[in-house]
């Protein structure tokens, strides 16, 4: 059974400062998570440990280094999935947890259920899950940019990984901090099944970009969708391998709705896509047909190898 793992930092525009950190950070998450697949380890296990090291990372919009909303505080969301017994978990608006990719796993083990800010925090807080002060999220260059009400020139977006491993199962997961200035209580996308992520035998799909626009899409569930041809398009119902699955999925929504978005999509065969209508998307990836991780800030990038 072949075994593969694909991140993304987010569908967004980079700056020419980020490029590297970008390309570092999904470097390390991919390899965190890649460790784990290649030593027999489950799905759920290398998406969770890809995906805090994304929320540690201050260059990504996920726990720590979160956009600030309304208030100036840090309100995170996360969510995954897996296809095996089609669990997922989910949590939203939470402050005060230091991965919030972490919970949602936990609630996903508890029973699945989308779990909004105080149940959150309190279910976090009962299974011994890591907290810290709420101040702690926030890094010194979003509260500035908040603060100076800044032109944001880097883009900040949810980060998500999708992973196969040597058993057959499917999991993905999403995390963000949601968009910046966003009314206290926004959930977009990200904690929502079918939007912002999705997993079954076929595939499974990591989103990323405006939320208001991936919902009304279900942009996670209409990519893996193409899989298996079970989505319309103007070409007709035809299955597709998950580059052309990722690219129709961003089609669909750029005739439907305005805003950007990505997504990252693997089958159940280990094969790779993705696609995005935003100016840059940060993306890792690993399989057993590699060498070594690739690497990529734009699509139009050769391979990178880090």
């Amino acid at each position: 059974m072949t075994v593969a793992i694909i991140v993304h930092g987010g569908a967004k525009t980079i700056s020419k400062g980020k490029e590297q950190p970008n390309k570092d950070g999904c470097l390390a998450a991919v390899q965190a998570g890649w460790e784990i697949l290649q030593r027999g380890g489950d799905a759920i296990d290398a998406v969770e440990a890809a995906i805090r090291v994304l929320e540690s990372d201050q260059t990504f919009n996920a726990g720590f280094g979160s956009t600030l909303n309304s208030e100036g505080e840090v309100e995170v969301d996360a969510a995954i999935m897996e296809s095996t017994n089609f669990g997922w978990g989910s949590v939203a608006a939470v402050q005060g947890v230091r991965h919030p990719i972490s919970v949602a796993r936990k609630v996903m083990e508890d029973k699945p259920r989308l779990l909004v800010a105080r149940s959150g925090e309190r279910f976090a807080l009962e299974h011994g899950l890591e907290l810290c002060a709420k101040e702690d999220l926030v890094s010194e260059e979003q509260k500035q940019e908040w603060e100076e009400e800044a032109e944001v020139v880097d883009r900040p977006n949810t980060v998500g990984c999708v992973a196969l491993d040597v058993n057959g199962r499917l999991v993905a997961g999403t995390s963000t901090g949601g968009v910046t200035d966003q009314n206290q209580g926004r959930v977009g996308d990200t904690a929502l099944v079918g939007c912002g992520l999705y997993a079954d035998g076929r595939g499974a799909c990591s989103t990323t970009g405006d939320g208001e626009s991936i919902i009304p899409v279900v942009l996670a569930k209409t990519a893996v969708d193409f899989l298996s041809g079970n989505a319309a398009s103007m070409d007709g119902i035809v299955a597709c391998h998950p580059e052309e699955a990722a690219e129709k999925a961003i089609e669909v929504l750029k005739q439907r709705v305005p805003g950007e978005a990505g997504c990252i999509l693997l089958d159940r065969d280990g094969q790779i896509g993705w696609a995005y209508n935003s100016q840059d998307m940060a993306v890792a990836y690993m399989s057993d047909d590699l060498q070594q991780p690739a690497v990529f800030i734009r699509k139009e990038q050769d391979l990178a190898i880090a």
